[in-house]
């Protein structure tokens, strides 16, 4: 006879193998498409950033819409940032203390002028539903493709799910040519798995903000 225990999750203790560090910032205005500008500059500061399959930049978005407002769309348009937006970035646990040197530098990413700030650490998600907004797999491929590689990835690292959604194409600029990513929700992970999912990402280009999940709080 097979028997497989349910896994409890409400009693499910978060493990702080790999943390996200959130820095203030006082940042008026940065480019939409400023992961590879902004991944430069922290890399300026600290040497090490990326170097890490399990480092990655957090893109910063600030509000989609609201009051009337819409988020831009153009690489070159500005995002006009609240004081309520920060800096995060996907560290394992070890490295937080190296990460906090950020603290009181000033980054110019895309010729914006970023202040950093306090940071704290929050740990992973305890959720069923966890998204992508950039994830850089085969490109050229149908959504059908994407899903099939994405699938594959998740298994290859024991990851039950019930289902997976892609999204919209996004391109991210790099001196290279701009990188071909799409959108991922995968629905209906224990928390043990949604955690594991949120630790180790899929695929590369983390330190541009490619591969990392965060909660999707609706489906």
């Amino acid at each position: 006879m097979y028997w497989q225990e349910e896994i409890d999750d409400q009693h499910y203790l978060v493990p702080e193998r790999v943390v996200d560090l959130s820095f203030q910032i006082d940042c008026p205005t940065l480019p939409v498409d400023h992961a590879w500008v902004l991944s430069q500059e922290i890399k300026r500061i600290l040497h090490w950033f990326g170097d890490d399959p399990l480092e990655g930049l957090h893109i910063i978005h600030g509000a989609d819409s609201g009051n009337g407002w819409e988020r831009p769309q153009g690489a070159d348009d500005l995002l006009h940032l609240s004081r309520r937006v920060k800096l995060t970035l996907r560290l394992p646990r070890k490295n937080v203390e190296q990460a906090r040197e950020l603290t009181g530098k000033i980054l110019q990413p895309g010729g914006q002028q970023m202040q950093i700030g306090a940071a704290k650490v929050r740990t992973l998600s305890t959720t069923n539903f966890l998204y992508a907004r950039y994830l850089a797999g085969p490109e050229q491929t149908t959504e059908e493709q994407f899903m099939e590689w994405a699938a594959a990835e998740l298994k290859a690292q024991q990851i039950v799910f019930k289902k997976i959604l892609c999204g919209k194409t996004c391109y991210l600029s790099r001196p290279d040519g701009p990188l071909e990513t799409r959108s991922l929700l995968v629905a209906n992970l224990s928390f043990p798995d949604a955690v594991k999912l949120q630790e180790s990402g899929i695929g590369p280009w983390r330190s541009i903000g490619c591969g990392l999940f965060i909660p999707q709080k609706s489906f």
